[in-house]
């Protein structure tokens, strides 16, 4: 039976059963992220958590992503919907380093996470953990406790974290072992506000009338920050009818209310669940008190006059405003909090991509615009690098329009004037060739201009007529400025890098010639991105018709100094490979530390005779090799120790050999297919070892599928923060 722990008021108290259904299995009939609902149900009211989530890592991305979300609404949390493994973030550190993360306050907050603090400078404790099945990595589950919890764990609770990520790892690859794996949607699943209990109709009524007896006036905020109920009084106060508020939020649905610190109030009882009070002047002289008491289930608001108004004036009558004619755009505590969290972002982005996936995260939600595109000249002409809310199709029409033609989007760009549309009449007149093609309405097209210099342009679009208020075009103006600073820093290190890997990969053989008894296979995976090239390699040296020999090895650094020793490392084995392992190791390091180059380098040398079917190795510094024995068995071959090529000249190596009957697959490979922080290396080559007893070798070229498993596997156990080289020898 899976259980899991309760705890009261923060403390571990007990035990309960009612953690999902069966021994961890997932009801057959709920598909997708809404397996884990009810578990992380049972882990919010049982853990006294205010904000409960649940991030899974894609197969095919490093990059964490918001699957569940409770106790906080999905506008807040947006900034976060997407995290790079390689960002500093309590939830990737946890995961890339499998560990549990434990904040115990705003000032530990800022400490460690500052660009976290600086957005969201609010008090709770927050604890993040990764949610594992033995090596396999599914995700990170990420807790949040009101301010009041005591700021250290209590006694064992870090360990009932740990057990309940366990178990959410069980409940994932039940679901992945029944073909059905869990996958991240375009939004999180919402978890349910937790309730003490549910009034029925006739309490409701009395409810009701209790609110309208208290002093000055009260209304209810769900957690989205919406109105769900309002007293008579506070309907007067507010200047407004109750109908006008019901189902809107107060900063959007009054004017006078659209200042920073509603809102930011407003998310601050919401994350810390303490609560919070602030005033507002009513124009035009009236000022109002708020206090916000917050719980799981939303905030109590109770407004009244402030004290230095005398006792009885008197209390407006409401009145009716005439409905809005298009919808509430985002408050201003809205477009400062998603802007604050893009500057902060965009000063850890070290590509286009990053970027152009922070812009559009970031930048819809911050203005209330439905689409935008974002552009950049290359070539004499504007290429579309980056869009969200548009089609394909529609963008391969637009996309590079030459820098000549006159476009809105080029014209922004040339002459460095940003214009604004408010309605397509408005856009037709400036430019009569324009054609409505994407069902828009309203249009703002920005350029990027960084040093005097332009890069592109940035258009934002509207589903329905949008007036472009002085400050709201200063606020785009500048913030395209900040757009055009990271995109061309982006640009830069995306060239770098790409100049490296290709160096890299031109060092690198193409493919590895056919030996006559042999089958082998070859893999090489760069390292998570952002990470700078790295000095991994392999080769396969055909020495005669009855002998060859296996080299892999990893130079120290991610750069283009480190892929260059590479490809002179690789050189210098070529030229001395046919000697015995220990002198073709000896003669590699004297060349190296001649050369001194300020770098160290792992490598394995191993000699094949094809005839005697034995192998003859050598290590300097290298992660042991694996033997899978023809029946199947599978371990490391240790070696003796040898001192890493490049240090000592007079270093010396020691050769070592061992049968490999037909059937037998030697495995080399580099640490970035083992190491992870946080883990044992012994632990991890031994998980590799049975990973490999685990494939089938035999059939024609059956090492492809072989090294593809075993790629797999590492991708399971750990995110990889380092380069993958693979050499797989199967003796036939």
């Amino acid at each position: 039976m899976v259980r899991i722990w309760v705890t009261c008021g923060g403390r571990v108290c007990g035990s309960s059963d009612r953690f999902g259904a069966g021994e961890g299995v997932p009801d057959p009939g709920v598909v997708g992220p809404r397996a884990l609902e009810s578990a992380l149900i049972e882990v919010a009211r049982e853990s006294g958590t205010s904000v409960t989530a649940v991030y899974l890592l894609p197969p095919d991305e490093p990059v964490l992503r918001l699957a569940v979300l409770g106790g906080v609404p999905w506008e807040i949390s947006m900034p976060w919907a997407r995290v790079a493994l390689k960002a500093s973030s309590p939830v990737s550190d946890a995961v890339r380093e499998h560990r549990l993360v434990w904040v115990s306050g705003q000032e530990e907050l800022a400490r460690h996470y500052p660009r976290l603090s600086l957005v969201v400078p609010y008090r709770f404790t927050l604890a993040a953990a990764p949610i594992t099945t033995g090596s396999d990595v599914w995700g990170g589950l990420v807790l949040q406790w009101p301010a009041s919890h005591p700021p250290q764990p209590a006694p064992g609770e870090r360990e009932k974290i740990t057990s309940v990520c366990h178990r959410l790892g069980r409940l994932l690859r039940a679901a992945a072992d029944a073909g059905r794996p869990v996958r991240p949607g375009a939004e999180p699943v919402m978890l349910p506000p937790v309730r003490v209990r549910t009034a029925g109709p006739a309490e409701a009524q009395a409810a009701v009338d209790f609110a309208e007896r208290i002093p000055g006036g009260c209304c209810s905020l769900d957690v989205d920050g919406r109105i769900t109920f309002l007293s008579t009084k506070a309907a007067e106060l507010l200047g407004a009818g109750i109908p006008e508020l019901l189902g809107a939020k107060p900063w959007e649905a009054l004017r006078w209310l659209d200042d920073p610190t509603a809102e930011d109030s407003y998310r601050a009882a919401m994350l810390s669940r303490e609560t919070v009070s602030f005033i507002a002047l009513r124009p035009p002289d009236r000022w109002l008190s708020f206090r916000l008491v917050p719980d799981a289930s939303g905030i109590s608001v109770h407004i009244a006059p402030t004290h230095s108004e005398h006792a009885h004036a008197p209390v407006t009558t409401p009145r009716r405003s005439n409905p809005p004619s298009s919808p509430a755009t985002p408050g201003r505590a809205t477009t400062l909090y998603h802007l604050m969290h893009l500057a902060a972002t965009l000063t850890e982005a070290v590509g286009v991509r990053d970027v152009v996936d922070q812009v559009a995260e970031q930048l819809l939600p911050a203005f209330g615009a439905a689409a935008l595109a974002l552009m950049t000249a290359e070539d004499g002409r504007l290429r579309i690098i980056g869009y969200r809310g548009y089609t394909a199709e529609l963008m391969e029409r637009f996309d590079a329009a030459p820098l000549t033609s006159d476009t809105p989007a080029v014209r922004a760009l040339t002459t460095g004037v940003p214009a604004f549309f408010a309605t397509f009449a408005e856009l037709k007149h400036a430019h009569p060739p324009a054609v409505l093609k994407d069902d828009m309405a309203a249009w703002a097209f920005l350029p990027l201009i960084t040093s005097g210099r332009p890069v592109g342009s940035l258009v934002l679009a509207y589903e329905r007529p949008h007036a472009f208020v002085p400050e709201e075009r200063a606020v785009l103006t500048s913030t395209a400025g900040l757009i055009a600073q990271a995109l061309d820093r982006a640009r830069l290190y995306d060239t770098k890098h790409q100049l490296a890997h290709n160096l890299q990969a031109a060092l690198l053989p193409h493919t590895l010639p056919r030996v006559a008894g042999l089958d082998v296979a070859a893999r090489y995976l760069p390292a998570t991105r952002g990470m700078d090239v790295g000095g991994d390699f392999y080769d396969l040296i055909r020495l005669d018709p009855t002998s060859a020999a296996a080299t892999i090895g990893d130079v120290q650094g991610h750069n283009v100094n480190a892929a260059a020793l590479m490809g002179q490392v690789r050189t210098a084995v070529h030229a001395t490979a046919g000697a015995a392992p220990d002198e073709v190791l000896a003669r590699t390091n004297r060349l190296l530390t001649d050369l001194d180059p300020g770098l160290f380098t792992s490598c394995l040398y191993v000699h094949l005779d094809l005839r005697a079917r034995t192998a003859c190795l050598a290590t300097a510094g290298h992660p042991p090799p694996l033997l899978r024995h023809p029946d199947g068995r599978t371990e490391p071959v240790h070696l003796p120790p040898g001192l890493l090529l490049g240090i000592d000249p007079d270093a010396g190596y020691t050769s070592t050999e061992i049968p490999l009957p037909p059937g037998s697959v030697l495995a080399l490979y580099t640490d970035g297919l083992v190491e992870t922080p946080g883990v044992d290396i012994g632990a991890a080559v031994d998980a590799l070892a049975r990973a490999l007893a685990g494939t089938d070798p035999s059939g024609p070229h059956a090492m492809n599928t072989v090294a593809d498993a075993l790629v797999q596997h590492a991708r399971r156990s750990a995110p990889r923060s380092d380069d993958i080289a693979l050499l797989l020898v199967h003796s036939l």
